[in-house]
């Protein structure tokens, strides 16, 4: 194994980029193509690759291209758990200041899912069970998510999912929604105006520099979450994003 650099192990550390740089590339890349992006020499990546494959964290395509392995699943899973545990007293947090029901999701290949929840105290409320899949371009917090990535790529994951509307309301057209994007990061939340379900009002933001791509929400019936009421509700939920963001960014210390 490699020396300690920065007191963490080198090998590990190459290993670890090295599945973040496959998963950025879609789950499947050549040696060739790790080699460029990472500047290592290929017969170390390859010595790196026959470990993560012996491990089952990667596999080997017939093509002799690399993937990420079906081990890595179980992690996810339970990393995703864990996310929903960590998120929860934040959103506890958005509950008791606004009222309403509040949510965390992330952008799970092309579709949001759902991964914690503090429902509102009101007896009329919005149910999104946790787990729940939906597409992006209907919803408050997949609209704060696609803001975060480049044109091209919301249009390729548009072409991929196509635009159904789940309401008279919901956005269908591609163009359209690239512009409400943009009006979205100029202002710096989401909004979802009875987009996914008829009469009820989301509110987004994305979290900064979340490790994986995530977004909370708060949503409730479009006469309780109303306009003038978002003037009051966003500046919460962009300081329980940052507060968030903190709590799972901040460097966890070991034995």
């Amino acid at each position: 194994m490699s020396g300690d650099r920065a007191g963490g192990v080198q090998s590990l550390e190459r290993a670890f980029d090295l599945l973040e740089r496959m998963a950025d590339a879609g789950g499947e890349v050549g040696l060739s193509e790790l080699s460029a992006g990472s500047g290592l020499p290929v017969p170390t990546i390859h010595r790196l690759m026959r470990t993560l494959l012996s491990c089952g964290y990667v596999r080997q395509q017939p093509n002799r291209r690399y993937a990420l392995g079906p081990r890595l699943i179980r992690l996810g899973e339970s990393a995703s758990r864990l996310l929903g545990t960590w998120a929860r007293p934040h959103l506890a947090r958005l509950v008791d200041a606004t009222g309403e029901t509040a949510n965390m999701a992330l952008l799970d290949g092309d579709d949001v899912v759902y991964v914690a929840q503090v429902p509102s105290r009101h007896s009329m409320r919005m149910f999104t069970e946790v787990g729940r899949r939906v597409l992006p371009h209907s919803t408050g917090v997949g609209k704060a998510l696609l803001a975060g990535l480049p044109p091209g790529e919301v249009r390729a994951l548009l072409e991929r999912t196509g635009m159904p509307a789940a309401t008279g309301r919901t956005i269908t057209d591609p163009d359209a929604l690239l512009e409400e994007l943009a009006r979205i990061r100029a202002r710096g939340y989401a909004a979802d105006d009875g987009e996914q379900e008829v009469g009820v009002r989301c509110l987004a933001v994305s979290v900064p520099d979340s490790p994986t791509a995530a977004a909370i929400s708060i949503s409730g019936p479009a006469g309780r979450v109303t306009e003038a009421a978002t003037g009051t509700i966003v500046p919460v939920l962009q300081e329980v994003a940052l507060a968030l963001s903190r709590a799972l960014t901040a460097p966890r210390t070991g034995p």
